[in-house]
């Protein structure tokens, strides 16, 4: 259908444009509107075929056919594969869909054209503002196993009993290790799924968790014995900051996937059964979900074989000597942001003034942690008689001399 052009002005002093105009008058006119001589005669020669009245119309530009146009059929596939992921549980964004697709056989459209055939069907809100995923910037592990996380979650049986759920996951391919359905977060179930990814896929170098007491306690002064495992198979046990979930976010994320799962199935009524529904879901969440944040196209399990493993650590051989006795107390910082133990002032900040402090300590080290279990700082043991250790730098008198520790 045509239609006038906006600048219709132009377009009639083309169109309109006498014959004996003066030699030079064409390309003094197209400089001043900004058109090009092409554009003027092909005007021109419009109005002499067909009237100016014609010549002052513009057609569509748009081709009339588009090959590159995703037909009714694709576009009908697409939304069909995403309602049943959807109604199965699993995730359904652009992403998803076109990894089913790509795993039935079919070439699927492009990620940002799945998303237009989403937003024009009304399945998916648009959300402009929203910070695209390149802004992100993520820390991976350059190696499987070359750090682990563990996390628990908490589920309803059927019966209204609260349960845990336990999950590993790999930092470096995403791969689901192991999960464990359990009646509780408890060291002892910690242990056991530990022992289960340990089984199936080897030792890891690093081993990451929250502060949580079945896990890793360490930051509330006092060892667990998930930690003292680990150490002895000689992995690194590592905690995220108290109050920062993000450093865990893997898991975080791991988690609600399994929740959308989970929701569309029947209650389960036992341990066992919500335990079958997850070996299912791992199944699938490492075989044929495609991870967003693995290279395109990519699900764990191929991204885990794409990589040699980190080499698995040495354990740790067992201690001929007794462990020195590690005290506690528990001291108020003064209105300097200092505590005393042991005799000898320790600067903490001001940020301290009047905070509970807890101090652990033993012949070697003295640790200061916040009442959340935060660790503020650690020192070596300062020799006796140095009155104030303030930025690692002991004061007082014999401060600088190796004498015999109270």
């Amino acid at each position: 259908m045509s239609k006038f052009n906006p600048d219709i002005k132009v377009r009639h002093l083309v169109a309109t444009w006498p014959e004996d105009a003066p030699r030079g008058a064409v390309t003094r006119f197209c400089r001043r509107p900004g058109v090009s001589r092409a554009w003027f005669y092909k005007i021109r020669a419009a109005a002499v075929d067909a009237g100016p009245i014609k010549a002052m119309e513009t057609d569509s530009t748009k081709p009339k056919t588009s090959p590159s146009q995703v037909g009714p059929g694709t576009v009908e596939l697409v939304l069909l594969t995403r309602e049943s992921l959807k109604q199965a549980g699993y995730d359904y964004g652009p992403l998803s869909v076109a990894a089913k697709l790509r795993r039935q056989g079919f070439e699927p459209p492009s990620r940002a054209t799945l998303a237009r055939i989403f937003t024009r069907a009304g399945v998916v809100v648009p959300e402009p503002r929203k910070k695209p995923r390149s802004a992100y910037r993520r820390f991976v592990y350059p190696e499987p196993n070359g750090c682990w996380q563990i996390d628990s979650t908490e589920w309803l049986l059927a019966n209204g009993t609260k349960v845990a759920i336990f999950q590993i996951v790999d930092d470096h391919s995403r791969l689901a290790l192991a999960s464990l359905v359990a009646s509780g977060e408890t060291s002892e179930a910690a242990i056991r799924v530990v022992n289960t990814a340990i089984e199936r896929h080897g030792v890891p170098r690093k081993f990451l968790s929250d502060n949580g007491s079945a896990f890793n306690p360490t930051r509330m002064g006092r060892t667990g014995a998930l930690v003292e495992y680990l150490k002895s198979l000689g992995v690194e046990p590592i905690t995220g900051k108290p109050y920062k979930p993000t450093t865990q976010g893997k898991n975080e994320r791991f988690h609600r996937t399994l929740h959308l799962f989970l929701n569309k199935r029947p209650p389960a009524a036992t341990m066992d059964v919500l335990q079958a529904h997850i070996d299912v879901f791992d199944r699938y969440y490492n075989n044929e979900r495609e991870h967003q944040s693995l290279p395109p196209g990519t699900t764990p399990i191929e991204a885990w074989n794409a990589t040699a493993k980190a080499d698995p650590p040495q354990p740790v051989a067992p201690e001929t000597t007794t462990a020195p006795p590690r005290r506690s107390v528990r001291r108020t910082a003064n209105l300097k942001g200092e505590a005393t133990v042991v005799g000898t002032r320790f600067k903490l900040g001001k940020e301290y003034i009047g905070h509970e402090i807890h101090v652990l300590y033993d012949d070697e080290t003295i640790m200061f942690f916040d009442s959340p279990g935060t660790e503020i700082i650690s020192h070596a043991r300062p020799p006796r008689f140095t009155n104030y250790v303030g930025n690692n730098k002991p004061r007082g008198f014999l401060a600088t001399q190796t004498s015999t520790k109270s």
